[in-house]
């Protein structure tokens, strides 16, 4: 209790659709990947985990802000990935590819037609 008042925020919303709820899971996760890839992102590796930290929440909370903000973050990952790694012939490492199969399935997570129109619709 805070002031007589319920908190009502909370790190996952598993009543949103399965493709938001994912969404949240995997911007946290891709968000702590990202600060262990420090010498691999450099200093964005810190705009990464601060986006998609923040865009997860926002999205678990309801907030067009966060909905922004994460699928913005999402979209930014994925060309810090490809420029510097070296662009499409970097995908050869597996590494490489695996992590760019994890930043594409967030973007698509959070661009799903179920995805926009739920937040069209509840987020404030």
């Amino acid at each position: 209790r805070h002031n007589g008042a319920v908190e009502d925020t909370r790190w996952v919303n598993p009543h949103q659709p399965q493709t938001l709820y994912m969404g949240v899971i995997i911007c946290y996760v891709e968000g702590v990947f990202a600060v262990l890839s420090y010498p691999n992102l450099g200093p964005w590796c810190f705009a990464l985990l601060v986006g998609l930290g923040f865009g997860g929440f926002g999205i678990a909370n309801e907030k067009k802000w966060g909905y922004v903000l994460a699928v913005a973050t999402a979209g930014l990952q994925v060309v810090v990935l490809l420029t510097r790694n070296g662009g499409l012939s970097a995908l050869g490492d597996l590494n490489v590819l695996i992590q760019f199969g994890f930043d594409i399935a967030l973007v698509i997570l959070l661009t799903h037609p179920m995805s926009r129109s739920y937040q069209r619709t509840w987020f404030k």
